[in-house]
């Protein structure tokens, strides 16, 4: 037999922003508790309001499956002595409620031990669910429990009503000082009295129908989605519906109403960006854009009941947002009286890090790596360094200080306000990018550039000062920086050497405490690349057959990287990795190094003149492949070599005992290894 089961817990409004993912954790946990006691279920259905986290689980077992449990105890050798039990015995056979008559022995497969046979499991799933349940409750995930009147229990909020239901019987427990029932409750304004559920699986149609709730939070999230699409067809335009602010809303409301309202037209003299922030970060509102992807003066805000007056709830917004917009304006044109370069010499009084110095001075090392990087890449170095100067200037705007996501795009609309270059102005936007994994670059090649150098000043200070991430602690976002410049160099084709370009770094700072900061930041960066050839589906072995070569260009490793991951699908792949292998071992075993050119008329055995005359072929081959860096073909070439190296393997032997005629043959095979070493350590290819 199978039965619903239904726990429902109800609070003062959750945080929205944590709903979702407290929703998620009570359901792992509830699973994870069903699963450790071995009750069967079908699916568990999660619900989340802002007033309650519940769920409902179909085809529940009634009970935990019955087993025949051997527990075995001490070797019979040890629990006996001369016939008579010993306190080994005597220990086993308390633990398990038997008397020293009823012991047995069996063997175990090695020795004969004492046993206990016992029949567990049979346990009513309603004698567990309280605990489960309570435990679930205990690890979700919540940074700061509070306590409420004068109980001493503690939740992320005060705890007002427990409902648990098995089908139609009421599950007895206690949980958080609460006694459990049937009664729910329905909407705050629209049903605000107790609901009694007659069933488990009444909950989700109940709550709706009489207590105005969506208790899903997927289908209420869902129907704001097409709420929002529809206002905005209305009037003209297309609604832009992030998904962190979806989630936010539908953590807020039980019953949503979407509903548009307006602003002045004048205020899109504004730049869109801050319009945009003010109106998702303070007031929850989706904006409107036209087909060409223009901001509308329009807005979406969701509503958590049917008014009888939805004309008065939107002007009361419209009331609200107005002010929050003036300020945008206000700010915007303050902040235009005055330059990016006049706004710069304030950098001087804003610490970057403490031992770093301030903004001003990492804007100044910025520009000295920027230029050497622009003169790299035949960029024009005076934008470059225009750009590096500015970069940070718009930090110390009211703009920024107000959005502080409005960084780099204040700079952007500031920098063309001063009449500086098209490019400067978007550099300083672009510098962020990207902002994320999956973000766009910078389109410019000054914004990559200074981008680049920003990045890499963050990351040799911070590990030149000794505080590298260890763990989960990243307060730099060191990782992110890396990932970024890295995404920059290899997506851009930009062939830097990074040691270069972090030795510059580092040679900028007055005083570094870390005398290796330069291999330590290389090292940290490369070892970045691994997750992103794991997430590529990229074997690790592929990865580290390159990274043994030592190569500090991004561009090169990225290409190398791709050459051997296809070279390891041909199927001479397996057989040449472990020749690689093979010869690495024998070679490591010198104690010298052989010779550099071959004595033809030392080659005796047919197959070594024929790897001699197939390796001098190929080279010549694969030269012209290497110096353009066309690291797969060069490969495909030195596949061909297959047929020579295995046979020259099963007839030749190395290690002869005329000695000149061994040191041919080691140079021989120093020359093949070097051959495929020019790309990567292909032995690390070699199944184990």
């Amino acid at each position: 037999m199978s039965q619903q089961f239904l726990v429902e817990l109800g609070t003062e409004e959750l945080p929205p922003t944590a709903l979702k993912t407290l929703s998620e954790a009570f359901v792992n946990g509830v699973k994870s508790g069903l699963e450790q006691h071995k009750l069967s279920f079908a699916s568990i259905t999660p619900y989340a309001t802002p007033r309650r986290l519940a769920m409902l689980v179909e085809e529940l077992a009634e009970s935990t499956p019955k087993e025949d449990v051997k527990v075995w105890g001490p070797p019979t050798q040890v629990a006996y002595k001369d016939g008579q039990p010993t306190k080994a015995a005597e220990a086993f056979a308390k633990k398990n409620g038997i008397s020293l008559d009823a012991l047995s022995s069996e063997n175990d497969g090695k020795i004969d031990k004492l046993v206990f046979n016992k029949s567990a499991g049979g346990e009513a799933a309603a004698d567990l669910l309280v605990g489960i349940v309570n435990e679930s409750l205990a690890k979700l995930p919540i940074n700061k429990r509070m306590r409420w009147g004068a109980s001493r229990t503690e939740f992320v909020r005060p705890v007002h009503w427990l409902v648990m239901m098995l089908d139609d019987k009421v599950l007895e427990g206690e949980i958080l000082d609460l006694n459990a029932g049937r009664s729910t409750r329905g909407h705050r304004f629209h049903h605000n009295q107790q609901i009694e559920l007659k069933t488990a699986g009444d909950y989700a149609e109940v709550l709706a129908s009489t207590g105005k709730v969506i208790a899903d939070f997927n289908q209420r999230k869902s129907d704001i989605a097409e709420q929002v699409k529809a206002e905005a067809e209305k009037l003209g335009g297309t609604a832009v519906i992030d998904e962190d602010l979806l989630n936010e809303v539908t953590a807020l409301v039980e019953f949503p109403v979407a509903l548009a309202g307006k602003f002045e037209k004048s205020f899109l003299s504004v730049p869109a960006e801050a319009l945009i922030s003010s109106m998702k970060e303070h007031q929850k509102y989706f904006h409107l854009v036209d087909n060409k992807g223009e901001l509308l003066p329009y807005f979406i805000t969701l509503s958590n009941l049917v008014s009888k007056d939805p004309k008065q709830v939107i002007e009361g917004n419209e009331k609200v947002i107005r002010p929050r917009l003036a300020d945008a304006a206000f700010f915007f044109d303050t902040d235009k009286k005055t330059n990016l370069q006049a706004q710069r010499e304030r950098l001087k009084n804003i610490v970057f890090q403490a031992k770093l110095g301030t903004v001003f001075e990492k804007t100044e090392r910025i520009e000295q790596l920027a230029t050497l990087i622009a003169d790299k890449l035949g960029a024009d170095k005076a934008l470059v360094s225009r750009a590096a100067q500015l970069c940070k200037s718009d930090l110390v705007s009211s703009m920024v200080y107000e959005f502080p996501d409005m960084q780099g795009i204040a700079g952007y609309h500031y920098a063309l306000n001063d009449g500086e270059p098209a490019e400067v102005a978007q550099a300083i936007n672009e510098q962020y990018m990207p902002k994320f994994a999956g973000d766009q670059l910078a389109a410019s090649t000054t914004g990559a550039i200074i981008a680049l150098a920003d990045r890499l000043d963050t990351i040799t200070g911070i590990f030149g000062i000794g505080q590298k991430p260890t763990g989960s602690k990243d307060p730099f976002a060191l990782r992110r920086s890396s990932l970024g410049a890295l995404r920059i160099l290899v997506e851009k084709e930009y062939s830097l050497d990074l040691r270069e370009l972090i030795a510059s770094s580092a040679s900028s700072f007055q005083a570094l405490s870390n005398k290796n900061v330069v291999e330590d930041v290389l090292a940290y960066m490369i070892e970045r690349f691994r997750s992103w050839y794991e997430e590529a589906g990229i074997a690790a072995e592929v990865f580290m057959s390159v990274s043994a070569k030592g190569v500090s260009t991004p561009l090169d490793i990225n290409q190398r990287v791709y050459a051997v991951a296809e070279f390891s699908k041909m199927a001479e792949a397996q057989a040449l990795a472990a020749a690689n292998k093979r010869v690495s071992n024998i070679l490591a075993k010198l104690d010298h190094q052989p010779a550099s050119s071959i004595d033809e008329s030392l080659l005796i055995e047919a197959a070594e003149k024929t790897l001699a005359a197939q390796i001098e072929e190929m080279t010549a081959k694969v030269q012209p492949h290497f110096h353009k860096a066309n690291y797969t073909e060069a490969l495909k070439i030195l596949a061909g070599l297959r047929q020579a190296v295995d046979t020259f393997f099963d007839d030749v032997m190395v290690m002869c005992d005329d000695e000149k005629v061994r040191e041919n043959r080691l140079a021989l095979l120093q020359q093949l290894r070097s051959l495929f070493l020019e790309v990567a350590d292909i032995s690390l290819l070699a199944v184990k």
